[in-house]
């Protein structure tokens, strides 16, 4: 089955950067958008940003300018560069990416999350 592991979470100063990772593994066919979303504490979960398999790009406003989301099609995985980072910015990261796998059905996989912490 497919599957998405994330890495590159922790704690950070304001003002400090942070590269996430989340590389999509198993029974992969074909991975089509891939999304970043985050939640923080006692706050919905909300789309951070996403990219297309040719590259197209959404961001929301509140990270615009500070945080990049990219992709490798050849390793299956996403990032997120988050620059500025700012207390507003904790939350548990989360990867979300549309496939069709190769063994299985099409649909909407998940990562387990990895948490993200500005703090002074």
């Amino acid at each position: 089955q497919a599957q998405l592991v994330e890495s590159g979470g922790g704690s950070v100063q304001p003002g400090g950067s942070l590269r996430l990772s989340c590389a999509a593994s198993g029974s992969i066919g074909r991975v089509y958008r891939m999304y970043w979303y985050r939640q923080a504490p006692e706050k919905e979960r909300e789309l951070v940003a996403s990219i297309g398999s040719a590259g197209s790009t959404i961001y929301a406003d509140s990270v615009k300018g500070r945080f990049t989301i990219s992709r490798d099609n050849a390793k299956n995985t996403v990032y997120l560069q988050m620059n500025s980072v700012q207390p507003e910015d904790t939350a548990v990261y989360y990867c979300k990416a549309d496939i069709y796998p190769t063994v299985g059905r099409y649909g909407e996989y998940w990562g387990q999350g990895t948490q993200v912490t500005v703090s002074s």
